[in-house]
């Protein structure tokens, strides 16, 4: 693990420090459009294909409650690379309150399957390594789309391998915990596509350029959780220039 992660991290420092200039608070930098559209093609089709009919007939298939319970074990075992990232980003409050969470959540909540930490407002106070990179001061850098995963940045690509390799539990799981461990993971990511289908959908497909559309939408929201502006000054094509 110890050598995956310097290789991660020497592959993003170099990645970031070397490309693409950084973006104000209202800019939109994607010098990679033309491949960014590509990708995006081939993830809706892949959407359109696999995705939502599969979170379909998951969603109908599989009671609510069990689905809520899948996406608590899942989400619990993201827990410990959170606490990691807390550290590294010199936040120890929450750390301590993620690690406090986790083991409420893997004892009393049974390995995670519930939640009684929140019922109690221990809710997640979520993080991860792109985070961690913005905290160190490193530039979100351009605009990507991922094969698979989605909208993302430069830094937070990087940051979403790092975090693989930063989450202790990967080290700790063994056959057949690993393999129940990872199909929860899609599961819950199923799931998730289920209940925000409509929101999805719009997007995916009701949108004139879904492109756009998601790319503004990530940027802003991503934005916004690292503390920038509530409403940046983002040009919508979807806006009505005459509206209130």
């Amino acid at each position: 693990m110890n050598t995956l992660l310097r290789l991660a991290g020497i592959a993003g420092i170099s990645l970031l420090t070397a490309c693409t200039p950084p973006s104000g608070p209202g800019e939109i930098n994607d010098p990679f459009e033309a491949r960014n559209r590509e990708v995006h093609e081939a993830n809706k089709q892949l959407d359109r294909t696999f995705m939502r009919p599969g979170s379909q007939r998951y969603g109908r298939a599989v009671p609510k409650p069990v689905r809520a319970g899948i996406e608590n074990f899942s989400d619990n075992l993201s827990l410990p690379g959170m606490v990691v990232n807390s550290v590294l980003q010199l936040r120890l409050d929450d750390a301590a309150w993620n690690a406090g969470r986790f083991l409420f959540n893997s004892t009393i909540g049974l390995a995670g399957v519930f939640d009684p930490a929140s019922d109690i407002g221990i809710t997640e106070r979520k993080t991860d390594f792109g985070e961690t990179l913005h905290v160190w001061g490193f530039r979100e850098g351009a605009y990507l789309e991922l094969p698979v995963l989605g909208p993302s940045t430069e830094r937070d690509a990087i940051g979403k391998v790092v975090d693989i390799a930063l989450n202790p539990i990967g080290s700790v799981l063994t056959y057949p915990e690993a393999e129940i461990a990872a199909a929860a993971g899609i599961a819950a990511r199923v799931g998730d596509r289920y209940d925000h289908s409509e929101l999805i959908d719009s997007i995916l497909y009701d949108s004139a350029d879904s492109y756009a559309q998601a790319r503004i939408l990530y940027l802003q929201n991503r934005r916004f959780e690292l503390g920038g502006s509530e409403e940046p000054d983002y040009y919508d094509p979807y806006e009505d220039p005459y509206g209130e």
